[in-house]
């Protein structure tokens, strides 16, 4: 885990309020963030309300040959990347199994799936050679029991899980289960279980409601930084629920 070194963090998905919340944490923690949208004056709007010294980048994670790019530049800007936090998703839903659109699969498919396997592919090998390697993504409780009509959105975020610890697979493979010249795990890949987040923009404009369940977005963000203090061995493939 990190001792107090300045560490190089994505925040993929970082124009949403979640993505704002985690890289303002990780930044007020003492980290160098990214954080890396495909819309170029709203990445630029959302890294400056994170704070002073969050780096915009523009990007479209579906794309393999971007991502490689994205990969180039941090390079060169930041050496080798730590952690990867990434908030890609979004939600749609139907009233049952017939009429899931195939254009809500894509979507979903696309910014859950996709997006993921671009980036966790591209920076795999920066992440397993950092002492506190780290790759998180947000999922939700629908995986465990989905509905007929989330039925498309949980596929989704169960596929992103299956990535996601198969990445964890790999890290262990590469480090603590080596058979000649092991090596103490110091990277790992986790999942956060949420049932839905919610920020004070969202209180603001329904007041009336308690939103029972649902995970605070600066809940999220400090659970983010955390990753990076806390052992890896003891976080790599773990579904870390953060619903209260």
């Amino acid at each position: 885990m990190s001792a107090g070194r300045t560490l190089s963090v994505l925040v993929a998905g970082g124009s949403s309020p979640s993505g704002i919340a985690v890289a303002r944490a990780l930044r007020n923690a003492g980290h160098t963030v990214f954080t890396v949208g495909s819309d170029r004056a709203r990445i630029e709007a959302a890294a400056a309300e994170a704070g002073d010294g969050v780096v915009p980048l523009v990007c479209d994670l579906a794309d393999p040959a971007a991502v490689q790019d994205l990969h180039s530049t941090l390079t060169e800007r930041a050496g080798r990347v730590d952690g990867v936090i990434h908030l890609v998703g979004g939600w749609r839903g139907a009233k049952g199994i017939t009429d899931q659109s195939d254009e809500d699969w894509d979507f979903l498919e696309r910014n859950a799936v996709t997006t993921l396997r671009n980036v966790s592919r591209t920076f795999f090998d920066d992440l397993a050679a950092s002492d506190a390697g780290r790759l998180a993504i947000v999922s939700s409780t629908a995986v465990a029991s989905p509905t007929a009509g989330g039925a498309s959105y949980a596929a989704a975020k169960a596929a992103a899980e299956a990535w996601t610890l198969a990445v964890a697979d790999g890290f262990r493979r590469g480090q603590s289960a080596r058979k000649e010249d092991p090596e103490e795990q110091r990277s790992a890949a986790v999942i956060f279980v949420v049932k839905a987040l919610v920020d004070a923009g969202m209180r603001a404009k329904s007041p009336e409601r308690t939103f029972p369940g649902f995970t605070d977005i600066e809940d999220l963000a400090a659970a983010a930084v955390g990753l990076f203090t806390a052992p890896a061995a003891e976080l790599n493939g773990r579904r870390l629920p953060l619903s209260r």
